[in-house]
């Protein structure tokens, strides 16, 4: 074992002493070392659940004979962080957090890891740990909260109280309704409810075969969540006897299983970096085009919030990821049948399982035959884009409209908030990329102030920057190359006209390649707006999103 490193023989005496010290039994120092990496913490819904689990994942590790440890790891809520200076540290912190994971268990010499983790960076980083790591991991997402309801309505996060400001701002509410859908929105701890970044990397992972089946879709305050991470506690101690890694459940056909459920399911645009992000820790070749090659197989046979009115509670009822998975291999798409750290393959624990059919609905009866997803190429991102497809209304697929461009996410909130878009106006904010932010900031308050306000199909979005899972609307994020470094988005001016074309996975802004390249003469070099610190650090390193914004 590993841990023999720090244990075994004469001169580790002192070694034995110290752990001894923190409360580790004679017998128990023979034992596999297992670390908990806990990202709890009560800032975050879906985290301020967390100590319940580590308690059941710790009596899951004693149970299978291994000697639990638990050590924390930072966290951060998209949603708290949105619209302000904060959110420049939510993508950042993808990094550090693998950085922390990585430090303590090699520090330690850990024979193994249970990830408990949730929200929107904390999971993607939990993942790149374990690829880097490659020692015996299981990852225990903490699920989703139960949604919430006013007034007999169902609400989530996203329409209970983004898009209520908007609402309010355009008069369709008063302060009083205001308050109380903030107050109902969110009812239990938990990630949000729809299928929003974290709940996205959730399914992925499980997807991936890296958490237990139904891990993703259990909701944080039931029994089968608690039942779970007991049983992730189990079965990290017989992938450390038996060493299976991460790299035996991680590889290009993997990814691919997992790029086809993210396609199928309308995820974040968020998890297309995070997966390249993950193919990079694992030396593992995903690119851009993999997405654009795949979603031209893939139709969308889920529709989840916001999206739809279904939430995590209806997918899990539904069957959840390998009910999902089921529907894919049947279809014949391109699921390859790969090992997951239950034990079983991903064919065997989708064999038998129930699918609700007019949740998931079946491959040649889709929802679309659009992906969830999409990847657009033009003059404005010559380098690649992301769009939500299924965030978009089809009428919409078409859009035309005139440039209003704003060089940071706040003088568009102000634009907005005063009635100074219109429709057919397409919102241009650059310098938000991963360098330009720094941070690549999401755009969750512009997008949903503009879908409460009514413009959600008449305006649109173009950003360097990066989206919430719960944007909806015309919405196009992770613009490449971004405009701190020259990219064509940096040359757009005010009543450029724009066009978007999604069936085709077009966007360009239509002027002449003369026009653009008299323009870059006067554009004037970029400056950081932040000169020390971590957002310093991580804008000097940083690489593009198309790239996974990987440092």
């Amino acid at each position: 074992m590993r841990s023999d490193n720090v244990k075994k023989g004469i001169a580790h005496a002192p070694h034995r002493g110290l752990l001894m010290a923190s409360g580790v039994s004679r017998k128990n120092i023979n034992a596999p070392f297992i670390g908990i990496a806990s990202s709890f913490t009560d800032l975050i819904p879906g985290h301020a659940g967390m100590r319940d689990l580590e308690r059941q994942i710790e009596k899951g590790i004693h149970t299978g004979g291994g000697q639990a440890f638990v050590f924390g790891v930072p966290a951060i809520c998209d949603g708290i962080a949105m619209g302000h200076e904060g959110m420049r540290y939510s993508l950042p912190s993808r990094d550090l957090i693998a950085d922390c994971v990585e430090t303590v268990a090699q520090g330690h010499q850990l024979d193994g890891l249970v990830l408990l983790t949730n929200c929107d960076k904390i999971t993607p980083a939990m993942l790149i740990a374990s690829l880097r790591l490659d020692i015996p991991c299981i990852i225990v997402t903490a699920g989703p909260m139960l949604e919430g309801e006013s007034r007999c309505a169902k609400l989530t996060m996203i329409k209970g109280s983004f898009e209520a400001v908007g609402k309010f701002r355009n008069g369709e509410i008063d302060e009083s309704r205001l308050l109380e859908l903030e107050e109902e929105s969110c009812p239990t701890i938990g990630s949000c409810q729809g299928m929003y970044t974290a709940n996205t990397m959730a399914c992925l992972t499980e997807a991936m075969g890296m958490s237990l089946p139904l891990c993703a879709t259990a909701s944080a305050v039931s029994s089968k969540k608690r039942r779970i991470a007991f049983e992730s506690g189990v079965q990290i101690v017989n992938l450390v006897k038996n060493n299976i890694k991460p790299s035996n459940i991680i590889n290009r056909d993997t990814l691919i299983n997992a790029v086809i459920c993210d396609l199928a399911m309308g995820g974040s645009t968020n998890s297309i970096m995070h997966l390249l992000a993950l193919a990079n820790a694992g030396n593992i070749d995903l690119k851009l085009d993999d997405f654009d090659v795949w979603g031209k197989k893939v139709h969308q046979i889920l529709k989840l919030d916001p999206a739809a009115n279904p939430t995590m509670t209806d997918f899990h009822n539904g069957g959840g990821i390998p009910a999902l998975m089921k529907k894919l291999i049947n279809s014949n798409v391109g699921i390859v049948d790969r090992p997951t750290v239950s034990g079983f393959s991903t064919y065997e624990i989708s064999k038998d399982c129930f699918v609700n059919n007019e949740l998931i609905k079946d491959f040649d009866n889709p929802v679309t035959k659009e992906p969830g997803l999409g990847i657009l190429y033009g003059n404005i991102a010559p380098d690649g884009c992301v769009t939500k497809i299924s965030g978009i209304s089809p009428e919409c697929y078409e859009f035309e409209g005139s440039a209003k461009c704003f060089d940071c996410e706040e003088d568009a909130m102000f634009a907005l908030e005063n009635d100074k878009i219109n429709n057919g106006d397409v919102i241009i904010i650059r310098y938000e990329g991963p360098q330009g932010g720094p941070g690549m900031r999401e755009m969750l308050a512009p997008t949903s102030l503009l879908v409460g306000k009514g413009l959600g199909k008449t305006c649109a979005l173009i950003t360097d920057g990066r989206f919430s899972g719960g944007t909806r609307g015309i919405c196009i994020g992770h613009v490449c190359p971004e405009a701190s470094n020259g990219g064509n988005i940096a040359l757009i001016r005010n009543g450029d006209k724009i066009k978007i074309d999604i069936p085709n996975r077009k966007i360009n802004v239509l002027i002449s390649d003369e026009e653009l390249e008299k323009r870059r003469i006067d554009l004037k070099p970029f400056k950081s707006k932040i000169r020390s610190g971590y957002l310093s650090k991580y804008s000097r390193t940083v690489q593009d999103a198309s790239h996974g914004a990987i440092v």
